[in-house]
């Protein structure tokens, strides 16, 4: 069965950058859309962005677009989310998934399961 790592976390200050990977194990990431939520402390986890399997559509939540880009390596397993001009409001743990995509509709599919996630913290 398929795992996901997610890494590029960290602290970062306001209006800075940060890139988040996506390394996905298994043969048939390929075929997955992929979508990326995150979960700030004491809130649900919400959606952030998507991407279809072969990475010609994107989609994204209104609070992160036009700063968020989200984009997918095919051959190294890897979906990436590039973040610009980041808030204080960005922190949370983001999380990547394979989804169920009916724009506007986007549900997390079953396998593979959540990820440990990655820690961004953007401070003011």
């Amino acid at each position: 069965q398929a795992q996901l790592v997610e890494s590029g976390g960290g602290l970062v200050q306001a209006g800075d950058s940060l890139t988040l990977s996506c390394a996905a194990s298994g043969r048939t990431f390929s075929t997955y859309n992929m979508g990326w939520f995150r979960q700030a402390p004491g809130k649900e986890r919400e959606f952030v962005a998507a991407i279809t399997w072969s990475g010609s559509s994107t989609y994204y939540a209104d609070s992160v677009k036009g700063r968020f880009t989200i984009s997918r390596d095919n051959a190294k397993n890897t979906v990436y989310l590039q973040k610009n001009s980041l808030k204080p409001e960005d922190t949370a743990v983001y999380y990547c998934k394979a989804v169920h995509l009916r724009w506007p509709e986007v549900s997390p599919a079953k396998d593979p399961e959540w990820g440990q996630g990655t820690q961004v913290t953007v401070s003011s």
